[in-house]
C-alpha cells in the first residue's frame, strides 16, 4: 500500500504487486516536467493520425508530491515509488488483465502444497553500470528488508518465509513457514537492489537513495530538488528500450500552477483536479491536443484519527488513548454528522462514489452490507450526548470535564481537493458543536513529522491499494512502529485473527468472509471515516500514443511502450 500503492497504487499504475504506500498514494497519484512553449495560442495542434512507433520526445509528468527518496522499501509514499518503478524491478508484475507475469523473473514452479515457489531468473540482465544481474541480487534484497536493521514498513510479507537460497546464479527458492496467500505477488514488491553497491553499507546512508542504480526501462539522470527528476531511456533494457527518450517528473505543489504548464507545454501529463475535468478542458483546443481518461482507481480517501495521546517510540505501544477519539460513539457521531454524498458532489463533481470501508467497490474482497452511516446530524448529536459531550457554557461547542470538543486536520499541501473536503467537514463538524481547526503541510514534512512521529489528531490522507486484499500492514496491532502504516493505532484481537486467517489460506472463499468481517468491524468501530474513491483523471497530451489504460492498475503499467510519431516529435536527446 502507499499513502495515496499496488498493496495500496496511485491510480497512475505501475505494476508493482502489492505495497498499499499502504504505499500513503497519500493521494500523489500522478507527477512530470521540460521543455516550455510559450503561448497557448502558439502550441502545435495535434494531426490525430498514427503512423507508428518511433523512438524519441520527452514525456514530461506534473505531481504535486516530490519524492522523499528512491530506494523504494524504504519510502512509503507514491511519488518515491512512482519515480522508482521505472529505474527498478520486482521478480513479477501485474499484466493488463490483471494476471501476474514476469519480470526480473523468466518463469516460477510452486509446489502442491503452496510452500515452496522456485524462480527462473532471466539470464544476461544487466544493472546500467555494466554489472550482471544474478540471484545473489535477490537475495541481497531480501536479506535487507527483513534486517530488524531497515526502517521499512513492507518488512512482514518477507517475514513469512522460512528459508530462501540461491541455489545458482540464475534460480532463487524461498520456503513458507506456512501457507502465504499474497506469496507470489509479493515478490512483485520486494525491489531487487545491486549487492555489488551496497553490500556492508548502511542502506538509509546510501547514496543509490538518490542516485539509483537499477535495471528498469528508464535510468536515473539527476535529481534537482524541489524541481524535477530526470530519467531517460535504457537502452540495454531487457524487455526492449523504451520508444521515450526521457522522461521527467516536474514538482508542482500547485494544481493551478500545474494545470498552466500544462496549456503553455510545459508538461505533458498530469492528474486533473474535479473542476478542471469537468469545466476547464471541454473546448477545441484541449480536444484537439490533449485526451482525458476516466476509470475507477483502487484508491479511497478517509480521515483518520490518532486513537492514542501518548506513545511510546520503542515499545511502539500506547501509553495513553486519546481523552474523545477512543470513545467508539464519538467517532460514529462524526461520521453522521458528514454528508459524503455532498463531498462526492460538491468537491468531486461526481467524478467517484462514497467510501464505505478499506475496499473499493466491484473487487471480489469489498462488502457492500455494512453500516452506512447516511447523514444524519440528529442522531450524531445524540450520540454525543450519549458520550458525555454537552454545551454547558452555551457557546455553541460541546464540552466535557471543562474542556471544549475541538482538534485539527492535517492534510497536504497541494491537494486542492482534500482541503476543500476538509473544509467541508470542519463546517459540517461545527454544525453539531465540535470546533475543528484546518492545517496543510509540505508533503515529506506531513509524512516525515507528523505521520511518522504521531503528532496528529486527525488526518485526510488516501490509500492506494493492491489487487490482494491483504492490508495486515495497516489494520494489524504489531504494525505500529514508527514509519509503518497503523499510525493510528488501531488494536483489535478480532481484527488481528482475521488478517492472519485472510493470509494462510489459498481459498478464496475462506479469504472473503475474513475480509467481509472485518469491514463490518471498522464500520462499527471507525477508526477511519472512509469518505470517497475517487475516479482517477488523467490527461497527456495528444501526441502520445501506445496508452491502453486498465481497470485498477491505470495508465502507466505499459509507459515503456508508449511513442510519438515521428513528425509529431518535439524534443531531441541531447548529451
Amino acid at each position: 500500500m502507499r499513502l495515496s500503492s499496488l498493496k495500496s497504487h496511485p491510480p497512475k499504475a505501475d505494476s508493482n504487486l502489492k505495497y498499499t504506500i499502504p504505499f500513503l498514494t497519500l493521494l500523489l497519484i500522478f507527477t512530470g516536467g521540460c521543455t516550455k512553449i510559450d503561448k497557448e495560442a502558439d502550441a502545435e495542434q495535434v494531426i490525430n493520425y498514427d503512423t507508428g512507433p518511433a523512438y524519441g520526445d520527452t514525456l514530461v509528468e506534473g505531481t504535486i508530491g516530490e519524492p522523499s527518496i528512491l530506494i523504494p522499501m524504504l519510502a512509503g509514499d507514491a511519488a518515491s515509488h512512482n519515480v522508482a518503478s521505472l529505474v527498478f524491478n520486482g521478480l513479477v508484475k501485474y499484466d493488463k488483465d490483471l494476471s501476474i507475469i514476469g519480470d526480473l523473473a523468466q518463469s516460477w514452479d510452486i509446489s502442491k502444497d503452496g510452500l515452496i515457489i522456485t524462480f527462473h531468473l532471466r539470464k544476461g540482465v544487466k544493472w546500467t553500470d555494466g554489472v550482471e544481474f544474478t540471484a545473489e541480487d535477490v537475495m541481497f534484497g531480501y536479506k535487507t528488508i527483513v534486517d530488524e536493521k531497515t526502517p521499512t514498513a513492507y518488512s512482514e510479507d518477507y517475514r513469512q518465509v522460512k528459508m530462501a537460497e540461491a541455489l545458482d546464479k540464475y534460480t532463487f527458492r524461498v520456503t513458507y513457514k506456512q501457507p502465504f496467500a499474497p506469496a507470489l505477488s509479493s515478490w512483485g514488491n520486494l525491489t531487487v537492489l545491486p549487492k555489488h553497491l551496497l553490500e556492508g553499507k548502511d542502506i538509509t546512508k546510501s547514496e543509490l537513495g538518490r542516485y539509483p542504480i537499477g535495471m528498469g526501462p528508464f535510468k536515473f539522470v539527476k535529481w534537482t530538488p524541489g524541481q524535477e527528476v530526470v530519467l531517460e531511456t535504457n537502452p540495454g533494457y531487457f524487455e526492449g528500450r523504451p520508444y521515450i527518450d526521457k522522461y521527467v517528473y516536474r514538482v508542482i505543489p500547485d494544481p493551478a500552477t500545474m494545470f498552466l504548464e500544462l496549456k503553455s507545454g510545459g508538461i505533458d501529463w498530469m492528474g486533473l483536479t474535479p473542476i478542471q475535468y469537468t469545466k476547464q478542458t471541454n473546448n477545441p483546443y484541449f480536444e484537439k491536443n490533449f485526451r482525458k481518461y476516466r476509470y475507477p482507481a483502487p484508491v479511497y480517501t478517509y480521515m483518520g484519527f490518532n486513537l492514542c495521546l501518548r506513545w511510546d517510540k520503542a515499545s511502539a505501544r500506547c501509553l495513553e488513548k486519546h481523552p474523545w477519539f477512543s470513545d467508539k460513539k464519538v467517532r460514529q457521531a462524526m461520521a453522521y454528522a458528514i454528508n459524503k454524498q455532498e463531498i462526492v458532489d460538491g468537491v468531486l463533481f461526481g467524478l467517484g462514489s462514497p467510501a464505505t470501508g478499506s475496499y473499493v467497490p466491484n473487487t471480489w474482497a469489498y462488502n457492500q452490507n455494512v453500516k452506512k452511516y447516511e447523514y444524519n446530524p440528529e442522531k450524531a448529536k445524540e450520540l454525543l450526548a450519549e458520550a458525555g459531550w454537552r454545551d454547558t457554557d452555551r457557546d455553541g461547542i460541546l464540552d466535557k470535564d471543562g474542556r471544549p470538543f475541538e482538534f485539527t486536520i492535517l492534510t497536504n499541501q497541494g491537494n486542492t481537493v482534500r482541503i476543500n473536503v476538509a473544509t467541508i467537514i470542519q463546517w459540517q463538524l461545527r454544525m453539531i458543536g465540535i470546533n475543528v481547526k484546518v492545517r496543510t503541510l509540505e508533503w515529506s514534512t506531513f509524512i516525515n513529522e507528523f505521520i511518522d512521529k504521531r503528532r496528529f489528531e486527525a488526518i485526510i490522507l488516501g490509500w492506494s491499494l493492491g489487487l490482494d486484499p491483504d492490508q495486515y500492514d495497516i489494520w494489524h496491532s504489531s504494525k505500529m512502529k514508527e514509519k509503518e502504516f497503523n499510525f493510528v493505532s488501531y488494536n483489535n484481537p478480532e481484527v488481528d485473527e482475521l488478517l492472519e486467517k485472510g493470509r494462510r489460506t489459498y481459498n478464496i472463499e475462506e479469504r472473503k468472509k475474513a475480509y467481509f468481517r472485518i469491514q463490518e468491524i471498522l464500520a462499527d468501530e471507525v477508526p477511519y471515516i472512509f469518505l470517497y474513491v475517487p475516479d482517477a483523471t488523467p490527461i497527456v497530451h495528444a501526441r502520445f500514443k501506445g496508452i491502453d489504460p486498465a481497470p485498477l492498475i491505470g495508465m502507466g503499467y505499459n509507459v515503456n511502450k508508449w511513442y510519438v510519431p515521428k513528425e509529431q516529435q518535439r524534443h531531441k536527446m541531447t548529451k
